[in-house]
């Protein structure tokens, strides 16, 4: 072993109590102060398996939800009006793209409900994915009204918190043989006071091609020019409407949009995690033993989702810390530490946790061995000469939280995923979304948290933040920002099939009590592989 195991027997074992619900099983893990009450008590089935529900939005006036189905090309509308009677939901409708009447699309990507207009919003992929893509706006009845073109690949679409204007962050990702990139960007659309059949509206694309501050750590790839990289994953407005961020995931850095000027004023550099040190230890070794331990990798923290809340009138940014590469036939920077073996002359200025000398033991006394089939990027570390002065690794395994002004960290969750995962799920530690295998996921972004939302329960945020491959949902009290403290752990998921109950959580919305159909306040996560929807009921004891 590189360095001492840490112990994972800092959370002390606790049974985990099951809630009953159409057969499957909910799993409860409670460590800290506060002990949250968590019951499934309502579930939502596609019956489209893997893909079929990605993306959750809520509308608390009709008291109706609408999800993406990948698997259909679609949008199913369900009544949350009767959940407190019925335990499984079903959709009163479902909405196929086919139905828009529109040429050379292929895809649904996300879907958003006006906060008080009879309006919803789709954003829809053309094809090829490298041609403009769309905004469908329909009524919350499912009716088509008008359509507009964006950018290139709309992945998300969100209503401005006023309301007036509709933004999608346009990924602009590449063909596969990287012979197109179009460049990345947000399109902002006016949103009328009405709008009526086949209406024309209002459309601005920010750019990343005006003058913009880009920060020295904001990663850059070789491939392609720095609008061309740039690729918007997720978007999160700002209370006042006056500002958006925006996730540029594989570039590890945050964008600030500017809604009045609609320009770009800065792009932010998020830096990187040092798992040398002992707080961020982590599993890196496939060898179906759980052990954390010190290592001479760099984290790119690179988040998914994003969410923000205000604590003090200060306004805050949370991200899960997913991690992605660029994988095409045409280009790829992925690979694995045993592909560089021979080029590697780590330079501890990079590391807090080794020495110069414990770091060339590790090298030259074949320490680094465990490591060969870790997952690294082949672009950032390399030096002119071809040889590699560090080694960094796709996503953080964590949570952080940022200051919204200036960006700067003020939290991270460390290696508490993987200890409370450990002692939680010990016999499905870092298992694979669409198969049981303990320690499958550890020489690749671990658990890896997809998705984050914060709301208020009393008088205290909680974040919730869901881990894409062990499909199960972290909780933390996030009313003190700077000192988060996890509270609970819960998942949906039946570990005794590869794919049974709810597989892989890739959206998150929380539900307030005072716009809850329960008045009690509610989770919904939507889960991938699974195809389904599990709505929580959240409580504290």
């Amino acid at each position: 072993m590189i360095a001492a195991s840490l112990s994972i027997g800092l959370f002390l074992s606790q049974p985990l109590p099951s809630y009953a619900l159409s057969d499957e099983v909910l799993n409860v893990y409670h460590e800290g102060k506060a002990q949250m009450k968590v019951q499934q008590i309502a579930r939502y089935d596609s019956q489209s398996g893997e893909g079929g529900t990605e993306i959750f939005s809520y509308d608390q006036t009709s008291k109706k939800g609408y999800v993406t189905n990948g698997a259909e090309a679609a949008i199913d509308i369900i009544d949350f009006k009767s959940i407190d009677r019925n335990e499984k939901l079903t959709s009163s409708k479902r909405v196929f793209l086919a139905d828009f009447g529109m040429d050379k699309v292929s895809d649904i990507t996300s879907i958003a409900a006006h906060p008080t207009k009879n309006l919803i919003a789709v954003s829809v992929v053309s094809e090829p994915k490298t041609e403009q893509g769309y905004v469908v706006f329909l009524t919350k009845e499912g009716e088509y009204l008008t359509s507009v073109k964006v950018g290139s690949l709309p992945d998300m679409v969100t209503f401005t918190s006023d309301g007036k204007s509709v933004l999608t962050a346009n990924e602009g990702e590449p063909n596969d043989d990287y012979s197109e990139n179009p460049e990345g960007s947000v399109s902002i659309i006016s949103v009328p006071a009405s709008i009526k059949k086949d209406a024309k509206l209002k459309v601005t694309n920010a750019k990343f091609t005006n003058r913009v501050k880009i920060d020295r750590n904001v990663r850059k790839n070789s491939k392609g020019t720095l609008a061309e990289q740039f690729e918007p994953e997720y978007i999160k407005v700002s209370k006042d409407s006056k500002y958006a961020y925006v996730v540029l995931q594989e570039n590890n850095g945050i964008a600030k949009l500017n809604l009045q000027t609609k320009k770009f004023e800065r792009v932010y550099g998020l830096g990187f995690k040092d798992h040398s040190l002992k707080k961020n230890s982590m599993d890196a070794v496939k060898d179906d033993e759980i052990n954390l331990e010190q290592f001479p990798l760099l984290g790119m923290y690179q988040p998914d989702g994003i969410d923000s809340f205000t604590v003090n009138n200060k306004e805050y940014i949370i991200t899960p810390n997913e991690g992605d590469a660029r994988d095409y036939d045409g280009y790829s920077e992925e690979g694995t530490i045993a592909d560089i073996k021979d080029q590697i002359h780590l330079n501890a200025k990079y590391y807090k946790g080794f020495s110069q000398k414990q770091l060339n033991q590790l090298v030259n006394d074949g320490l680094l061995d465990q490591l060969e089939d870790m997952k690294i990027t082949l672009e950032d570390g390399k030096k002119k000469d071809g040889t590699y002065e560090a080694l960094y690794v796709h996503g953080g395994r964590s949570f952080s939280i940022y200051e919204a002004k200036s960006m700067k960290q003020v939290y991270d969750s460390g290696n508490e995923f993987e200890k409370i995962t450990a002692t939680a799920l010990p016999d499905y530690f870092n298992t694979d979304n669409d198969k049981i295998k303990k320690d499958a996921r550890s020489n690749a972004k671990g658990p890896e948290p997809e998705s984050a939302v914060v709301g208020k329960i009393g008088k205290k945020l909680y974040a919730f933040i869901g881990l894409e491959r062990t499909s199960g949902i972290m909780v933390y009290d996030v009313t003190n920002p700077k000192k988060a403290e996890f509270v609970s752990f819960f998942s949906s998921r039946d570990y005794r099939d590869k794919i049974k109950g709810d597989v892989a959580p890739e959206g998150l919305q929380f539900i307030e009590a005072k716009g809850s159909p329960t008045r009690k306040p509610l989770l919904v996560a939507t889960h991938e592989m699974s195809g389904t929807i599990a709505v929580y009921e959240i409580g504290i004891k």
